[in-house]
Order: structure tokens, then sequence, then C-alpha cells
């Protein structure tokens, strides 16, 4: 991989550490005012890869690497830094928390009107936001894994203090989050004659079949999605709507809570410091809110959250029924997205949503879902390839991979971005939109995910290439002068049509190439592939080099000296290295044997010197 994860981690560090702190005070915001969701992205570009790539914790002072404390030096030595950490998390957690005890969860800055000459409304700004509930579940779980894990160093009562209230704040949080999620899932039933139920045929129809022969096909194939969602009875998307087997359906989350959501039962305890407002989200579901609400649940189901023991009881609960809804959310996408014997659904780029929408960035939403399903249930290189290759011709089509031509549409997708509409919230003030610019960081992520999992090295080696050319657009897209250099975004640097450059950092796309180059240090950490051809030449090269061996213990002992018996020895330890390496790094077991076989050569070379000479 070009991409160097470890390298380019701690260049994001580094520039992330020195446009955020200077002592003792911590700058919030960036390009866009703070908010809870930008305000708990730029946190997660330290906590995140702190909390899952190897060589970067920095809740153990006596173990944290030379290197890191480089990079972040701006913060302190390596106690001190987990201690400011600390500090700025139980900040957030005062910022986004109401007098009466209760997390808010709003959009803030990130929500944009329609008209520009229109300004939204204080309440508009206000309202709760799938994403501020996504990221805060990530954001949550790594903090309450640091301070556990930093707690186990500190000796001091003021210190532990502030500790055990951090982490009493952040679960609080982690369980608003997680009913705010249970309140905003959607499911949408439609007739097939519908705008929308032609339009999810008309997607799913790649063969040209008659379309009640089609109809019945989908219905079968999402029978028990269906069945299982017909069982949900907390929080929103009620199962009853699809009570009639003749409709068709759409599931997923809303942009925020949905409007008549019913509150979730939650212990009694928990009842006054957990807020359940009434919902204004349309009851359908957004692919960019589903993905990301997908996503942020992914930490919350990780084996880290279960080693860790992240979650207490009431949360356990709770995140057995996301469970299923993330589970149902990825089955029905992945069935629709791949219907059908022939090309799939989702090679006909690019994807059209049931509102009539079309755009390449909607292709790599479904990609990621795909992906992950594909992933989740251990699917075979061959299907791992077809979206491997979907993202290829996106990457080029999003001119991320190829030259971007004069007044290219394409770049829009990186600058101003698809803008969603946040149906519902238009009943305080004007319409809403949210812009969405990661579809660069969504290709590197999914492509560098898929070739974690590949098992032919050639498909491994094709999604690397993918996530490397990827990176190199990426990577010149860093801001290159200002407060926030060296962070992300500045698409002016990459495309000779855009005129503004940024010199403030996006903490949206900046945190989530954090993620990506998270994911990278993954890809280096996995155990090298090989194909079946290396493994045979190892086993051949072990028996003859296993065969000789032994003929010169019993021959060649007999005559030789001292000297001699501790080659044999050394050469014996060799092989034993080698026998070990022989399934799991090939390569290097016939690097090794090579060598043993020259030297047991030369052995018995000299053994017949001294035999002839004799």
């Amino acid at each position: 991989m070009r991409v160097e994860p470890r390298q380019r981690l701690l260049e994001l560090w580094k520039a992330a550490a020195e446009y955020s702190y200077e002592a003792p005070k911590w700058q919030w915001g960036g390009r866009d005012a703070e908010n809870s969701i930008s305000d708990a992205e730029q946190l997660l570009c330290l906590m995140y890869p702190a909390s899952i790539v190897d060589g970067f914790r920095l809740d153990q002072p006596d173990h944290t690497a030379s290197d890191v404390l480089e990079a972040l030096t701006t913060l302190g030595d390596s106690v001190e830094i987990p201690k400011m950490l600390v500090r700025r998390l139980g900040e957030y957690l005062e910022r986004y928390t109401n007098a009466d005890g209760t997390p808010t969860f709003a959009g803030g800055s990130y929500f944009r009107s329609r008209n520009s000459s229109e300004a939204l409304t204080a309440h508009q700004r206000s309202l709760d936001v799938v994403d501020s509930f996504s990221m805060s579940i990530t954001l949550m779980l790594a903090a309450i894994g640091f301070v556990r894990g930093f707690r186990a160093t500190v000796r001091r009562g003021r210190l532990l203090d502030e500790l055990r209230a951090v982490e009493e704040a952040a679960s609080l949080r982690l369980t608003a989050a997680m009913v705010g999620l249970m309140r905003s899932f959607s499911i949408q039933a439609f007739p097939a004659g519908s705008e929308q139920g032609e339009a999810l045929v008309r997607t799913a129809n790649q063969a040209g079949v008659p379309q009640s022969e089609l109809e019945r096909d989908l219905r079968n194939a999402l029978r028990q999605v269906r069945a299982g969602l017909r069982d949900l009875n907390v929080g929103s998307g009620r199962g009853e709507v699809l009570d009639n087997d003749n409709l068709l359906f759409e599931c997923g989350w809303s942009w925020g809570v949905i409007a008549g959501s019913p509150a979730v039962d939650v212990l009694e305890t928990l009842r006054p410091s957990i807020a359940q407002p009434e919902g204004v989200a349309e009851d359908r579901p957004f692919l960019y809110f589903t993905v990301t609400a997908l996503d942020g649940l992914e930490d919350l189901f990780s084996a880290r959250t279960q080693i860790l023991n992240l979650l207490n009881d009431e949360q356990q609960r709770i995140a057995r029924l996301l469970q299923l809804r993330w589970e149902l959310t990825q089955r029905y996408w992945g069935t629709v997205a791949m219907f059908g014997a022939g090309r799939w659904p989702l090679e006909d780029i690019p994807w059209r949503t049931t509102d009539g929408r079309e755009s390449d960035y909607y292709s790599v939403l479904v990609s990621s879902v795909v992906s992950s399903e594909l992933i989740r249930r251990r699917a075979v290189d061959s299907e791992l390839g077809r979206v491997g290759e979907i993202l290829r011709e996106l990457a080029g089509r999003g001119r991320v991979t190829r030259r971007a031509v004069t007044d290219d549409p394409a770049i829009d997708l990186h600058v101003s971005g698809v803008e969603l509409n946040l149906y519902g919230a238009e009943e305080f003030g004007p319409q809403v939109v949210w812009p969405v610019t990661d579809f660069s960081t969504a290709l590197l992520k999914r492509s560098t995910r898929l070739a974690t999992v590949a098992r032919g090295t050639d498909l491994r080696n094709r999604l690397l290439d993918l996530s490397d050319d990827v990176w190199d657009h990426l990577a010149v897209r860093r801001i290159a002068g200002g407060p926030g250099s060296g962070l992300w975004d500045d698409p002016a640097q990459a495309f000779s049509g855009v005129e503004s450059h940024h010199e403030l950092p996006s903490w949206y796309l900046t945190e989530r190439v954090a993620e990506c180059l998270c994911v990278s240090a993954g890809a280096v950490e996995a155990e090298p592939l090989r194909g079946p051809g290396l493994v045979a030449d190892c086993q051949d090269l072990l028996n003859e080099a296993d065969h000789l061996y032994n003929q010169e213990l019993l021959f060649g002992s007999m005559t030789a000296g001292q000297a001699m018996l501790n080659e044999l020895e050394l050469i014996g330890d060799q092989l034993d290295r080698a026998k070990e390496l022989s399934t799991n790094r090939p390569g290097t077991a016939i690097a090794i044997l090579n060598q043993v076989l020259l030297e047991i050569d030369r052995l018995v070379v000299a053994r017949r010197r001294v035999t002839r000479s004799g």
C-alpha cells in the first residue's frame, strides 16, 4: 500500500493538535461553527485511532509510542495528553447537555437553508439529527474505553472523580443516542403501482422480466426481512405497516426522530435524564442517514465493545433491539441491490431512489451497505470483486481517478455535494437541506475494507491499488496553508475549475479520512495472503530440507566435530522456525528453507572432503 497509514495518521494528529489546542484553551469548530456533530468529529480525529489502532493508544502513559508523543507534542507529554483529552471530553459533554441534564443532538450549523436568502430559525437548528446520534455512539464508546484504560494508571482522588464523572456522562449520552436511533427508524410501505413502487421495480428489474413476475420474485426474496420487520413493536418503524403482503416496502433511517414516534421505554431512573421530544422527520428512509446509522451501530456491535464490556445492562437491552434493525436493514438493501441472476441493480449506475432522484453518490451509499453485508456473510471473492469493479467505475465517474474536464458536473460531488431535503423541518421555517461531500472517503473506506476480507491475492491487490489511487486524490486535497494546514478539505487543490481555497478544516471530512486510515492500518496488520501454489511449493521445500537434514544427522554426525554439530543444531532451529511459518507465512518460510538447504549442502560437501582426504 502506498497509503502508509501510520505515517499519515501521525501527520493528521499533528495537524489536528496544532489547530485545536493552544494551552490551556481548546479551539472548537472549523469551517463550520461548532455543533454536536462537528465537535464530536474533531475529538474523534484523535480518539478513534487511539481506540482501535495498535500503537496509537494514549490511555497508558508508560506505553505511548515515541513517534506518537512527537506528533502530539502540542498537547503535552505522555501523562498530560490523556488528562487533556479527558477534560475535552468533559467539556464536550457539558456543551451538549441541557440545563436539566438531558443530552442534546442538534444539527446546528450543519443544517442549510434551501433558499440562501432565508435564514433557518433557531428551532430548526436545534432539531435532533441521525448524524449526531451515530457520531455520539462512536465517540462515547471510544470515551468510555479510554477513561477506563486511563483510570487504571491514576492514583489521585480528584482525577479519579473527574474520570468517573466523564464516564457517567458519556454512558448517559450513549444511551440517549441509542434511544434516538430507535425513534428514527422507518419502514415505508407502498403499492407496486405507486410512484415509489414503480421506481423500486424498475431498479430491481435488470433482466426485463414481466412486472408481475418481478414483483412476485421480489416479495419472495424479501419474505424473511418482511417477517422480521413485522415483529418490531418498540420505537418507530412499527411492523404493522407490512400487514398487507401485496405492498412493497423500504426500511432504514430517516434524518431524525420521526413525527409521531412513540417514546422508548427506559429504566425509571433514566427517564428524567433522557429527553424524548416529539419528532418532526418524515417517516421514510434516507439512504445517507441509513448508512450513517449502520456505521455507528457497527461500532456498537463490534468485538471491541463486547470484549471491553462497554455497555451496561440497559444499553445491552436496547442494543439487541437496534441489532435486529441493523441486520434487517442490511439484508433488505443487500437483497435489492443484488437482486436477480444476471446484472445486479447496483451495477446499473447511477442508483435511483424511490423518490425519483439518481446520483453516483447514491451508488456509493448502496455499495457501502452491500460491502458490509457481503463481509458479514463471508461472501466469495467473485461477489466481492463485482462490488470492487463498481467502486472502480464510480471512482472514475466521480473524477477521483480520472481527470476532470472543464465545467465537469462530477466536481459538484466534492465541492457543494449532494443536498438532501430534510422533509418535516420546513414546518418551523424555510426548507432545510443537508449537504454531503464524502464521496471520496466513502470510496476509500469500502475498497480498503473489501481488500481486508478478499481471499485471493489478485482481488486483494486490485482493491488495494484502487485504495491507493483514491488516497492519492485525497492527499492532494489537504489544506496547504493557513490554520488548517495538513487537514481536510480543499477541493481546489485537486480540481482546476474550483476557484476558492479553504484554510479552515472541515471536521466532517477530516474525521472520515481518519476512519479510512484506521481501516488501512487494519489492512496492513492483517495476515498476508498466499496462493495455493506458494503453500505447495513451501511444503515441497520443507519435505526436502527435513529429509536432507535427517540424513545429515544420521550420517554426518558420525564424523562431525563439535563445530559442525553446533551448525547442525542451528540448522535444526531454522528448520523448526520454517515449519511454524509454513502455513501462515509460506513466503518467509521459503526464504528460510532456501538458506537451510544451502547450509545443509555446504555441510555435505565439507563431509565428503573429509571422507576423501581420510
